[in-house]
């Protein structure tokens, strides 16, 4: 029972932890660039060190190399004046000279192949650096366009449905309203139509629009006959 608690703490503690990060990737993301980018100028920092590094072995180099030349020289000097006591000094200093030339070009080689791949590793790192903050500048404006999402209340879209319903009615209504004013001229100029021919044909103007009285008497007297 013990161990299924702890289970479960350390389950709900790593949930916890996950839905943190989740709710600020962002922000974490923006601290991990800063702290890469800083790591990335220490780097560089860094691979300036070395440059003065061979820089400073490169010109003990040249000075090694200057001394050696004129030491001999002079050594030359020494044995063509049998000056051998000299020149067994000379050739010492010599011997000397060419162990620390040896030594400042064994620095100089390997500061050679460390900028070397300092400097590609600076390169590489660069690279990843922009396609990460390509990336951020991508999750900020997505983030942006949700937040923008996020502030129309949740009753707009029913409210914007509802008043489309009240317009559709109220454009039928208006409809409507134009087709009964269209059927009322047609059927006041009908009547007016029609009352101007009654006037006509009491006067005797044209056919009667309905019979004689007297004719209708006529008519059924015949026919009781």
């Amino acid at each position: 029972m013990f161990k299924m608690i702890s289970t479960l703490i350390r389950s709900r503690s790593y949930d916890a932890a996950e839905a943190f990060t989740d709710e600020n990737a962002l922000s974490i993301l923006r601290q991990q660039l800063r702290d890469a980018g800083e790591g990335l100028m220490q780097t560089k920092r860094a691979v300036a060190v070395v440059i003065a590094y061979q820089a400073r072995e490169k010109k003990t180099a040249e000075r090694l190399s200057g001394q050696l030349s004129d030491l001999e020289e002079r050594a030359l000097d020494a044995i063509r004046q049998g000056r051998d006591d000299l020149a067994s000094e000379a050739a010492s200093a010599i011997a000397d000279a060419e162990a620390e030339l040896a030594s400042t070009e064994k620095a100089l080689s390997h500061y050679r192949n460390e900028i070397i791949k300092l400097r590609e590793q600076v390169s590489l790192s660069e690279q990843r650096l922009r396609s990460l903050q390509r990336g951020k500048q991508i999750a900020d404006a997505a983030q942006r366009t949700q937040k923008l999402r996020g502030t129309m209340p949740s009753g707009v879209h029913a409210s914007l449905r509802e008043a489309e319903t009240t317009l559709e009615r109220l454009q039928s209504r208006q409809d409507h309203a134009e087709e009964v004013e269209v059927a009322l001229v047609e059927l006041n100029s009908t009547s007016s139509t029609s009352s101007t021919v009654a006037r006509l044909a009491a006067a005797g103007c044209g056919a009667p629009l309905k019979a004689d009285a007297a004719r209708i008497l006529d008519r059924l007297r015949a026919r009781a006959e």
